[in-house]
């Protein structure tokens, strides 16, 4: 991932902002209810991307990664609507337990940019996302960088259209969105009233977006990391800060890692994962890695 891409990691202040203060509200009524559900998972499973990786004479990238990982945030689904028949041999390709987390098609979000003529498209991106049946994760829905608030109306129509039977999380990448207060008050409320995930995104040329609002039990966060050694530090603050919001009643954690270049992305994974385990007292497989662990 591209996104926030800078030349300099080291000069970027990583640190996490502090919790937005609506935030322990949502999370309180998940206390004591029900445990920890966590997925941790790269963007895309092929070859060429996550290069020491796959062990020598794999054939089937996808099988292999699903035994490693127990979900996939898919951006493929992002450029096109694959055949019906794609889903169901991703979906008998993968365990029981696995998880896909698919991205909206393009033609809503950026093409169309939610507008009247966007619906077609999202129509056939939730009939052939169905295929994925009971594993299906959260959907989410990325707006352009110059969506802004002047397109409430749209997220508005969206939000209620949208089926409740698809788990839904919204990127925004406008600032306004978070910086205005009175747009941000609406538009959390908005996503608490509808249960929609607040999707965050930690990359290093966009801290202005870092806005740690959650808007429901469900902690959407696509962490890009800078290729840099900083990657690890950021990591480790992001184990603290879901540790708090764990206690505090967080029980659907979702982190997907990516790269600016994606061929360390396991890597970073295996280092998250590790984190977690030893943090929350759990036993999330760890995957293989041909890399050697650096820090």
């Amino acid at each position: 991932m591209k996104f926030g891409k800078v030349d300099h990691p080291e000069l970027i202040d990583f640190k996490l902002p502090q919790d937005h203060p609506d935030l322990a509200g949502v999370l309180t009524s998940g206390v004591n209810k029900n445990p920890l559900k966590l997925y941790v998972g790269c963007a895309k499973w092929n070859k060429q991307e996550l290069k020491n990786f796959y062990p020598r004479g794999t054939r089937e990238e996808l099988p292999y990664y699903s035994s490693q990982f127990n979900s996939i945030e898919l951006n493929a689904t992002f450029y096109r609507i694959f055949p019906t028949e794609q889903y169901a041999q991703w979906y008998d390709s993968v365990p029981d337990k696995f998880k896909f987390f698919p991205k909206v098609v393009q033609n809503v979000s950026h093409l169309r940019r939610l507008n009247e003529m966007a619906y077609p498209a999202l129509d056939n991106f939730l009939m052939a996302t169905a295929g994925f049946k009971d594993k299906l994760g959260t959907v989410f829905l990325q707006m352009h960088p110059n969506f802004g608030p002047k397109n409430w109306a749209r997220v508005v129509r969206l939000v209620e259209y949208w089926p409740k039977e698809f788990p839904l999380a919204l990127e925004f990448r406008h600032t306004a969105w978070f910086n205005d207060i009175t747009v941000a008050n609406e538009l959390y409320c908005l996503l608490e009233e509808k249960n929609i995930a607040n999707v965050l995104v930690d990359t290093a040329g966009r801290r202005d977006i870092m806005h740690m609002r959650l808007t429901n039990n469900e902690a959407f966060i696509r962490f890009v990391g800078a290729n840099h050694k900083t990657d690890y530090q950021r990591l480790e603050e992001w184990v603290e800060r879901l540790w708090q919001w764990h206690t505090s009643g967080l029980n659907n954690i979702h982190f997907f890692i990516h790269q600016n270049m994606e061929k360390e992305s396991p890597l970073l994974a295996v280092f998250f994962i590790k984190k977690m385990n030893e943090k929350f007292k759990i036993k999330l497989k760890v995957p293989k890695t041909l890399f050697k662990e650096t820090k």
